[in-house]
């Protein structure tokens, strides 16, 4: 385990190298040309907030599951989104077709036939717990889909709402370490700045 870990710090180290490189180059740079860049505040654009954009996204994903992720403009969702939906809409069919054969194996054996495709390997017992295993994995399956489906919803509505968080230089949330003077021990922080 000891060893894992000494081979993650190197490794971390060996590629952190190149940008303490660079780093000291624009140092460099930046001493030869003493030029500053100045921001005026009124040249930054922000762009303006919608608030129906999250509820518009959410109804189009309610209307046609994955039309909201496009909205949004995340497309790499929208596979996954017919993926999951498709998955429980074959299981709940695929229980369902399995829950029709036992269904009807029984029903033969109960009009006095012995020529259905389970007799001499699964009893009348059997045949009764094998249809209400089924019928219980077809509801969980339309349960999962149904869940699957608001999930769509709800995915939309709430990347709507982050697509327009305020992610700008003015507020911004930094870890730190800092070595302490006192006992020379490391202490590990979070530093929250706020800018007007």
């Amino acid at each position: 385990m000891l060893n894992r870990f000494a081979i993650a710090i190197v490794f971390m180290l060996f590629c952190s190298l190149p940008s303490f490189a660079q780093d000291g180059k624009e140092n460099k740079k930046q001493k030869e040309s003493n030029e500053e860049l100045v921001v005026e505040s009124g040249t930054v654009v922000t762009d303006p907030i919608d608030p129906l954009a999250p509820s518009r996204a959410a109804f189009y994903s309610a209307v046609i599951p994955g039309l909201g992720q496009a909205y949004n403009k995340k497309y790499w969702k929208i596979p996954i989104v017919y993926a999951a939906l498709g998955a429980g809409l074959y299981f709940y069919f695929d229980n369902g077709n399995e829950y029709d054969r036992y269904r009807d194996a029984y029903k033969r054996r109960l009009a006095g036939f012995t020529d259905d495709e389970f007799f001499g390997t699964i009893t009348d017992s059997g045949l009764i717990e094998a249809q209400k295993t089924l019928q219980r994995n077809q509801e969980i399956s339309l349960l999962v889909t149904i869940g699957i489906y608001v999930l769509n919803i709800i995915d939309a509505n709430v990347d709507a709402h982050l697509l327009q968080f305020n992610v700008d230089d003015n507020l911004s949330f930094k870890p730190h370490y800092k070595i302490n003077d006192f006992d020379k021990s490391g202490d590990l922080g979070l530093t929250f700045n706020f800018k007007f």
